[in-house]
């Protein structure tokens, strides 16, 4: 199974990864001039009770402008935990609770985790295939 990746313009060897909402057609630079500039990457989370078990699950990462607010687009994750997170014993009623307030305050910020890995992966690859080491 191949994953979709755009290459970006402006620095050799940048892939867009096909993981972070929101950064189509930025370029490095400007996405790296955004982040400093109060940009985040965020997460939001969902909790699914069923009885006896419940599933906790982060949705993908989304990239807001320092002038966005994160919990409109934390609200479907929200809505669904309101609605069917609830009903397990006895982890609908902890989880729930945890991913609404998380959602309402914005989301949970990965800028600092996700931008350290973000750029040398897909660099490391590059250079082995250039090499030769590396055989798709």
């Amino acid at each position: 199974m191949q994953t979709e990746e755009k290459q970006i313009t402006g620095q050799p060897g940048w892939i867009q990864p096909p993981f972070i909402l929101g950064i189509d057609g930025l370029s490095h630079e400007e996405l790296q001039t955004e982040l400093a500039s109060g940009g985040r990457l965020v997460f939001f989370e969902y909790c699914i009770s069923f009885v006896f078990f419940t599933l906790r699950h982060p949705s993908p990462i989304y990239f807001l402008r320092r002038d966005q607010w994160g919990w409109p687009r934390g609200l479907p994750y929200t809505l669904i935990s309101l609605l069917v997170g609830w009903w397990g014993l006895p982890w609908g009623i902890v989880y729930t609770p945890l991913t609404v307030l998380t959602n309402l305050a914005g989301g949970r910020d990965v800028t600092a985790e996700t931008w350290g890995q973000l750029l040398r992966p897909r660099i490391e690859t590059v250079a082995q295939r250039d090499e030769g080491r590396f055989r798709p």
